[in-house]
C-alpha cells in the first residue's frame, strides 16, 4: 500500500513538472507561448505591414526582444508564475532573468518545434495570409526583403559606382556631340545634302559607316539600315544629284573609322545605362521608382553620395544642377531658378512655364523623403510617394491651368540733372 502511494506521488510530481514547462518564441508575426498540453496560452500578433515585418525580423535576428515578446512574457508569468520557460535564444534570457523567472535555452526542444509548426495557422488567424498554403510564399517575400535590408550597408558604397557610371555617360554624350559635328562637316564635303535629310546622329553615322561612298547609298541598302522607304527615296535621289566632291576610298576610310568609333561609343552608352539601372535599383530603389535610374544617378552625382542627398533639404534638391544661376540670383538680386537637373523629369519639362516651379517643388519634396528612406531605413515607399506626387501634379494642372496675370512693375524714373547756370 505504501509503495502504491509512493509511486502515485512520484507520478503526480512528474506531471506537475511537465505542466509547468512553457515554451515562448518570438517570430515575425508575433510572440507566442505554449504549454506541454499543446495549448497556446498566450499570443500577441504584430502589425501586418510588410515593412514593419522586415524591421521586426532584423531585430529578432540581432537578438533584440520585441514588445510583443514582453507582453507574452508578462501574461505567462501571471498565469503560470512557477513555470520553467524554454527559450530559443540566449539573448532573450536577460529579459527573462530580470523578472526572476526560471528558464532554459533549448532551440531544439520538442515544445519549441511544436509551437513553430503551428505558425501557418497562427498567421491565418492574425490576418497575415488567407490560407496555410500561402505561408511559404509569405516567408519567401519577407526573407527577400530582409536580405535586401542586409545588403543596404554594403550597397551604401555602391552609390559611388552609379555616380561614376552616370558621369561616364555624360562624358560620352559630350564626346558624341563633338564627333557628330565633326563627322557631318567632314562627310558633307562628299555628300552635303545628307546633313539636312538625316538629322538623327545615330542614323547618319550608321549610313556613313555602312555605305561610305554616296554611290553605294541606294534605297534597298537604306531600308535595311532602318530608314523608311519615303526617306530612302529622297536620300537616293539626293545622292545621284549631289554637288559634293568625289572622294577616293583612301579619303573615305578615315571618315568611316570615325563613324565606327561613334557607333562603339553608343553601344558603350547603352551598356552603361543598363548598368546604372541595375545599381540604382539596388542602392536607391525609391528614387529610381520616382524619377528613373538616370535622373536619380545624376542627383546622386550632384549631391556627392546617397548619404549627402539624404541629408539635403527639399529646397536644395530642387535646384541641384542650377548652382550658377542660384548664386547669380543671390548676388544680383534677380529671380532664383525654379528647378535644376530635375527639369529632365517629363512632367516638368512638358508642362507650361507657370506650372514647372510648383511641380518641381512637389517632386523635390518626395525625392527628399525617398532619399531618406533609401539611406536610413531601406523601406520601399515609392509606390505611395508616386501616387501622392501624381495626384499633386494633377491638382496643379487644374488649379493653374491658365497663366497668371503679369504684374506691372513700375520702374523708377531717372532723375533729371539740373543745369548749372553759367556765371556772367
Amino acid at each position: 500500500m505504501l509503495e502504491r502511494k509512493y509511486i502515485l506521488r512520484i507520478m503526480c510530481r512528474k506531471t506537475m513538472v511537465q505542466l509547468l514547462k512553457v515554451s515562448i518564441i518570438d517570430t515575425i508575426i508575433g510572440a507566442f507561448a505554449m504549454n506541454e498540453k499543446g495549448e497556446v496560452i498566450a499570443k500577441t500578433f504584430t502589425s501586418t505591414d510588410i515593412n514593419k515585418l522586415v524591421e521586426r525580423a532584423l531585430a529578432i535576428e540581432e537578438g533584440v526582444p520585441s514588445t510583443e515578446f514582453g507582453e507574452v512574457l508578462k501574461e505567462v508569468s501571471s498565469k503560470v508564475p512557477d513555470a520553467e520557460l524554454i527559450l530559443e535564444r540566449e539573448e532573450y534570457a536577460r529579459e527573462v532573468s530580470n523578472k526572476g523567472l526560471k528558464f532554459s535555452v533549448d532551440p531544439g526542444h520538442e515544445l519549441v518545434l511544436k509551437l513553430r509548426s503551428l505558425l501557418p495557422e497562427l498567421a491565418v488567424e492574425g490576418g497575415f495570409i488567407k490560407s496555410k498554403d500561402e505561408w511559404i510564399s509569405f516567408v519567401h517575400l519577407v526573407s527577400l526583403r530582409v536580405t535586401r535590408m542586409k545588403l543596404r550597408k554594403v550597397a551604401e558604397k555602391r552609390d559611388l559606382l552609379a555616380i561614376q557610371a552616370i558621369r561616364a555617360i555624360d562624358d560620352i554624350d559630350r564626346t558624341l556631340n563633338l564627333f557628330a559635328s565633326r563627322l557631318r562637316e567632314w562627310y558633307s564635303i562628299h555628300f552635303p545634302e545628307l546633313d539636312d535629310l538625316v538629322r538623327e546622329h545615330p542614323v547618319y553615322t550608321r549610313i556613313v559607316y555602312e555605305l561610305g561612298d554616296r554611290e553605294n547609298i541606294v534605297k534597298d541598302k537604306l531600308v535595311k539600315l532602318g530608314v523608311s522607304e519615303a526617306r530612302a527615296e529622297r536620300i537616293e535621289k539626293a545622292a545621284r544629284e549631289s554637288i559634293g566632291a568625289e572622294l577616293s576610298d583612301f579619303d573615305i576610310k578615315p571618315i568611316r573609322t570615325l563613324a565606327s568609333i561613334m557607333l562603339e561609343l553608343w553601344k558603350l552608352r547603352e551598356t552603361l545605362t543598363e548598368y546604372v539601372g541595375q545599381v540604382m535599383r539596388e542602392v536607391a530603389p525609391n528614387i529610381t521608382e520616382l524619377v528613373g535610374p538616370l535622373l536619380g544617378a545624376r542627383l546622386l552625382s550632384l549631391a556627392g553620395s546617397l548619404e549627402s542627398l539624404a541629408k539635403l533639404p527639399a529646397s536644395t534638391i530642387q535646384v541641384l544642377g542650377a548652382e550658377k544661376a542660384l548664386f547669380r540670383a543671390l548676388r544680383t538680386g534677380g529671380k532664383p531658378p525654379k528647378h535644376g537637373v530635375i527639369f529632365q523629369y517629363p512632367d516638368i519639362h512638358r508642362s507650361p512655364r507657370w506650372q514647372r516651379g510648383k511641380i518641381a517643388r512637389a517632386l523635390a519634396t518626395k525625392l527628399a523623403i525617398a532619399a531618406r528612406a533609401d539611406y536610413f531605413t531601406g523601406r520601399f515607399i515609392a509606390d505611395r510617394l508616386k501616387k501622392i506626387l501624381l495626384e499633386r501634379i494633377e491638382e496643379i494642372k487644374k488649379l493653374y491651368a491658365k497663366p497668371p496675370p503679369r504684374a506691372r512693375v513700375e520702374r523708377p524714373r531717372p532723375r533729371r540733372r539740373r543745369r548749372r547756370s553759367k556765371g556772367k
